[in-house]
């Protein structure tokens, strides 16, 4: 993205995100979810949200539909909007996790160069955490539960994931969790575990 802004300058707080950390007791970072529509990305984000909660954690779930109703309002689904969707909530989502918060996002986010652009930019090397909420599409077109499959099909939604558009997989996810095979509650279990094994928490 070109910078328009001019005579614009960096200001560090007086707090470090070292001191935040402290005080929350635990370090942040961003935990992406990425997958097709109907794998179950912002089911699992929200409960993994609140296992968070539960243990005493700070976090908060950025949600593709909710983002797109504000921040990201002025936005189509062209694949350029689509990359300019995912810069922006990267950049947030760098907000979040430099205040020491677990940021998740329940994002498509379906070209692999975006992602990857945003783990680059995210900051410290592990700060960004993707994990691939995986399901074949015909279980995605199964539970469909927005009824979007059934639009794209019938060609009232164009550039549509996974039917009319491209959804490139993750050549080397952090974690991948297959939501055909295991139940929510297990999936949940995989990032908490995962969380537990690399430092992020306790």
């Amino acid at each position: 993205m070109a910078q328009k802004s001019t005579n614009v300058h960096w200001h560090e707080g007086h707090v470090s995100r070292e001191e935040r950390e402290s005080r929350r007791g635990h370090r942040g970072a961003i935990l992406w979810f990425t997958g097709l529509s109907g794998s179950g990305k912002s089911t699992l984000a929200n409960a993994v949200d609140h296992r968070l909660h539960d243990l005493g954690l700070n976090s908060y779930v950025l949600d593709g539909d909710n983002v797109r109703h504000g921040l990201n309002g002025d936005l189509g689904f062209s694949p350029e909007d689509r990359t300019e969707n995912i810069r922006r909530i990267g950049e947030v989502a760098k907000l979040f996790a430099d205040a020491g918060t677990f940021a998740l996002t329940a994002f498509i986010s379906p070209y692999r160069a975006d992602r990857d652009r945003i783990r680059e930019t995210a900051g410290r090397p592990d700060d960004f955490v993707e994990i691939f909420v995986y399901a074949p599409l015909d279980v995605c077109e199964e539970r469909d539960p927005k009824g979007l499959y059934k639009k794209a099909r019938a060609g009232e939604i164009p550039e549509f994931t996974g039917i009319s558009a491209p959804y490139e997989e993750p050549s080397a996810a952090d974690l991948t969790v297959d939501t055909a095979v295991h139940d929510l509650d297990e999936c949940v279990e995989q990032v908490l575990r995962y969380l537990v094994a690399n430092g992020y928490i306790d």
